[in-house]
């Protein structure tokens, strides 16, 4: 499962990875966010090693998702070397996020 990370753990969990990380901007009461949570649970699995997947609760930390203009959800933002690499919006095919890190 896809771990929950917020404003404090931002920082050092995805800013100052030595990996490329995925995350998803989602809310609780997102129907297309949570039919996408066994998929990007795959994609953890999948890139485990290479890369890390983690979620952010857009409710639970708004400054976040006011920082990087998340205006809907699910919102999927891939960070290599602090910097936003590729953004897709909506809840995506497993096949499409694998490609994000190409």
């Amino acid at each position: 499962m896809s771990e929950v990370i917020t404003s404090a753990d931002f920082q050092t969990k995805v800013l100052e990875a030595d990996k490329p990380v995925l995350v998803d901007f989602f809310a609780t009461w997102c129907g297309p966010c949570k039919r996408l949570a066994p998929v990007l649970d795959e994609v953890a699995s999948d890139m485990a090693g290479k890369a890390c997947v983690y979620k952010v609760d857009i409710d639970q930390s708004p400054d976040l998702a006011a920082s990087y203009r998340v205006s809907s959800v699910p919102t999927l933002i891939l960070f290599e070397g602090g910097t936003i690499k590729n953004k897709t919006l909506g809840a995506v095919p497993k096949q499409q996020l694998m490609g994000m890190f190409a």
